[in-house]
């Protein structure tokens, strides 16, 4: 990273008043901190911890339609002085926007493009025809390139990838577009105010994803130690089933423009976008890790180990160990095995081991390569009745039973192209249900993964649990949980193999836990003062915090809460839209002297059956806020100084 030096007190005084920050996290940040009243000069930075806001109710409807954020960042120095910044909502821009393409004209922000970078146009409703763009951003990172420049940045270069997952319907409001557009991504070129912190959109910049066969459902995301963007592809696409899917027909066609071009092989891999000096990038993407439900991929302080999210029903703890630092193209693919005493309650006094089965090594050409030619039952056959034969294997796979005989020679298309029934044939422990973002707390060595759900796989006598697998639990807690694990070196897979990594997850255990409850008088069937559904997590080891977005159909409004491991205080920090979804949250420490936390969210006002007491009231809000319906934010949480002083 590229540092500026901070302003002089009597100048930053000066710049300060009214202006959206989060300068702390480093010693040149503390320093500006002090020369704002936050402590005496020499004070350095010690701790911070955050107010929490109350949920908004019907009391204040338009703060149920928005991003209502009523929460406090408390900075403590050294000499024991405290600075309070109130903190607030700062979009870079609402999807369906048209900003700047840094060439003098302008892009529309969250714009679908086909294989040929054509705009997709909607032509549901006869004579509006506009092109798609999508109401749900997802996965964000902020990052800066050595030596930047971007015409028309007057202070710091610094850069976000943004990514898109879905947009839920057309505009007729009738047509579902889940999964049936190919999923844009792009850098946000920004200009950061050296005396302030600000950031603001320069320029917009749609990543060409046409040599990675376009993008599908490209949900979480995390910024690499490296300083490149980790997307992901959620829920790939089932081979064996493809000629019915409506859905991955759709996206072959509005891709390629042809229902039957798309191959499903190329789709459930991790993406990574590497941003280039002048605000372009670009993509390619690994097919060595697994073609899982990729979500949130966390590479560990060494460079090599990956943690994995993974937001299937029957979905796995999956780990990917590179051959070589900053290089994820090539490397061995590893499984957990739960032992016993698994447990969902926080109060539990142990955690459940895990052993690691290693699935195989391979690199990223040469899956591609086989993903290329082969077809599914070229690896493998799958009945979905028992066919009487004691050469196949009964399985459970995205909550359905299946009986799969692998054919000769197929190890290693089978690990890499049909993960999940491959690690279900080996004896892997696929049992959770929806396991989303995960994050590392390096200082402690300690991973954090979120069950957004816990019920079907994971509850004893459900049809799609698997009896004996360590993952049974007697009752659904639909509310989800955090769950913490122990990172260690020194392991070894389940043949007695050494396992090349120092931060292998060796147990598993909860942190946090939702709780469901009776509908309340706002129509939340989750307790809103506590964390439900999460989704998006990403931990600060600055501020020794772990974020947590919400993807929750149980509270009215979803929130961002930041819990801090040390004092074990839960703070919520903002709600987002009734009907929308936490996303693209990513915590930063320090980036020339300022932090900054991202956050975006989705598909605003889309109602469920809890939404009913709200429903008639906020809707109209909604539409007035966001497009009707049709427009989600990208931005970022501010602070600002609530007084300030030389001493």
């Amino acid at each position: 990273m590229s540092h500026t030096p901070m302003p002089t007190r009597r100048k930053a005084l000066q710049f300060l008043a009214g202006v959206p920050m989060l300068p702390l996290g480093a010693s040149a940040s503390a320093s500006f901190l002090t020369a704002c009243g936050g402590g005496s000069d020499g004070a350095t930075f010690a701790s911070a911890s955050f107010s929490s806001m109350a949920a908004p109710t019907l009391s204040n409807p338009a703060a149920m339609a928005t991003t209502s954020v009523g929460s406090t960042m408390s900075v403590k120095f050294s000499d024991n002085s405290v600075q309070n910044y109130q903190l607030a909502y700062q979009p870079f821009f609402v999807t369906g926007d048209m900003v700047s393409d840094g060439k003098g004209g302008k892009i529309l922000a969250g714009g679908y493009v086909d294989i040929n970078n054509k705009a997709i146009t909607d032509t549901t409703v006869a004579g509006k025809e506009r092109q798609f763009f999508s109401d749900s951003p997802d996965g964000t990172s902020l990052l800066t390139v050595a030596n930047a420049k971007v015409d028309g940045v007057k202070g710091n270069p610094v850069f976000a990838v943004v990514q898109f997952e879905y947009t839920t319907w057309a505009q007729d409001g009738k047509t579902d577009m889940y999964g049936k557009l190919p999923s844009p991504i792009a850098v946000l070129s920004l200009d950061q105010d050296p005396a302030t912190g600000k950031l603001s959109l320069v320029k917009y910049h749609n990543v060409d994803t046409s040599k990675v066969h376009g993008l599908w459902i490209t949900c979480g995301a995390s910024l690499s130690p490296w300083g490149t963007h980790l997307s992901s592809e959620e829920y790939e696409p089932d081979a064996f089933t493809i000629a019915s899917n409506a859905q991955f027909k759709a996206y072959s066609k509005n891709l390629y423009g042809s229902e039957t071009a798309a191959n499903p092989y190329h789709y459930g891999h991790m993406p990574e976008v590497t941003v280039n000096a002048d605000g372009t990038a670009s993509i390619k993407k690994h097919f060595c890790m697994g073609r899982i439900s990729h979500e949130l991929v966390q590479v560990m302080p060494d460079q090599r180990t990956a943690l994995m999210g993974d937001d299937a029903t029957n979905s796995a703890y999956f780990v990917f160990v590179a051959d070589k630092e900053k290089d994820l193209s090539s490397g061995t693919l590893y499984a957990a095995k739960v032992g016993a005493g698994f447990s969902i309650d926080p109060a539990a006094a142990t955690a459940a081991p895990l052993t690691w089965i290693k699935l195989g090594s391979a690199t990223s050409a040469e899956i591609e390569a086989l993903a290329g030619k082969l077809k599914p039952t070229d690896i493998m056959t799958v009945a979905s009745a028992d066919p009487k034969d004691t050469t196949f294997t009964k399985i459970v796979a995205n909550g359905k039973t299946e009986w799969i005989k692998l054919n000769a020679g197929m190890e290693k298309a089978a690990a890499f192209l049909e993960t999940h029934r491959y690690a279900a044939l080996l004896g892997a422990s696929l049992g959770f249900t929806k396991m989303e973002g995960t994050t590392v707390n390096a200082k402690d060595k300690i991973a954090y993964s979120a069950l957004q759900n816990i019920q079907t796989s994971m509850v004893a006598g459900n049809a799609a649990n698997v009896p004996g697998n360590g993952i049974s639990v007697p009752k659904q807690l639909v509310a989800g949980a955090v769950m913490a694990l122990n990172l260690r070196g020194g392991q070894k897979d389940t043949t007695g193999a050494a396992i090349n990594s120092d931060w292998m997850p060796v147990d598993t255990k909860a942190l946090l836990a939702g709780e469901d409850i009776t509908a309340d008088a706002l129509g939340n069937t989750a307790n809103p003062n506590n964390i439900a559904n999460p989704d998006n997590l990403k931990f600060s080891e600055k501020l020794r915090t772990l974020f947590i977005g919400e993807d929750s159909s149980q509270h009215v409004n979803n929130f961002l809460w930041a819990y801090n491991v040390d004092t074990k205080q839960l703070s919520r920090l903002m709600s987002v839209p009734a009907g929308g979804e936490s996303t693209g949250l990513h915590a930063v420490d320090e980036i020339n002297g300022f932090t900054y936390i991202m956050s975006n969210f989705q598909h605003a006002g889309d109602w469920g059956s809890i939404h009913s007491k709200v429903k008639d009231t906020l809707d109209p809000l909604v539409r007035a806020n966001y497009k009707d319906k049709f427009g989600s934010a990208v931005g970022y949480l501010t602070g600002t100084p609530s007084q300030m002083k030389l001493s």
